[in-house]
């Protein structure tokens, strides 16, 4: 291996274990590690969501009475599940939590422009997942809250185009329930660890957690 080749690697493991630290750096703060808190639920909610794969059935016949057969049958179906929302519920917050201590402090500029546009982008994927895992059960929590969603879209500019790719046979019908649940088992996580990639990567080269490395 090339040394520019291990360049990287050598900084995000410098990034990781620091020879120095120094001490205002250890302080906790009200806003501590926000970030990283965000990133840690992030990482329960794809654990548990594979763990759910493991039984969930995509199709309307079949979904409600998967996940009854997962928390009545399956052992610890009901906790993983449980888990599952509670993560996703602590997710938000802390994102949201996170998007506003940024703007509070001022670290939306310059040289940060970048990464605010990145977080924004995270912040708008964690809603639309959040959005997205709504129908999956196919209970009537899931029903009415992908209608009252597809209704608001209907009012944003090519609102009518993107409502047919999300549900082009309706709420309860089998090819919406496929789609929803691509876009939230795949799509979306995926962009979501390619932008919190970048995102801690600026972070790395903004210097903006320890500036001395």
């Amino acid at each position: 291996m090339q040394k520019h080749d291990a360049q990287p690697l050598k900084e995000f493991v410098a990034h990781l274990f620091p020879r120095k630290v120094r001490a205002e750096d250890l302080r906790l703060s009200y806003t501590f590690c926000l970030g990283g808190l965000s990133l840690t639920a992030f990482a329960i909610l794809l654990l548990s969501g594979l763990l759910l794969l493991v039984y969930y059935q995509p199709t309307p016949e079949t979904a409600f009475s998967s996940i009854l057969y997962l928390e009545s049958h399956v052992f610890g179906g009901r906790y993983i599940r449980s888990l599952h929302r509670l993560s996703s519920h602590v997710f938000l917050v802390l994102v949201i939590l996170h998007a506003l201590r940024v703007l509070l402090t001022g670290a939306y500029r310059k040289p940060r422009e970048l990464n605010w546009l990145v977080g924004f982008g995270l912040l708008c994927l964690c809603l639309f997942e959040a959005y997205t895992g709504y129908l999956l059960p196919m209970d009537q929590l899931g029903f009415w809250a992908a209608k009252t969603g597809l209704t608001l879209l209907e009012s944003l500019p090519f609102g009518g185009v993107l409502r047919e790719l999300l549900a082009p046979d309706g709420i309860r019908g089998g090819l919406t329930l496929l789609r929803f649940y691509v876009v939230h088992v795949v799509l979306v996580p995926l962009c979501m660890i390619a932008l919190t990639s970048l995102h801690f990567y600026r972070i790395r080269k903004n210097r903006g957690l320890l500036p001395y490395l």
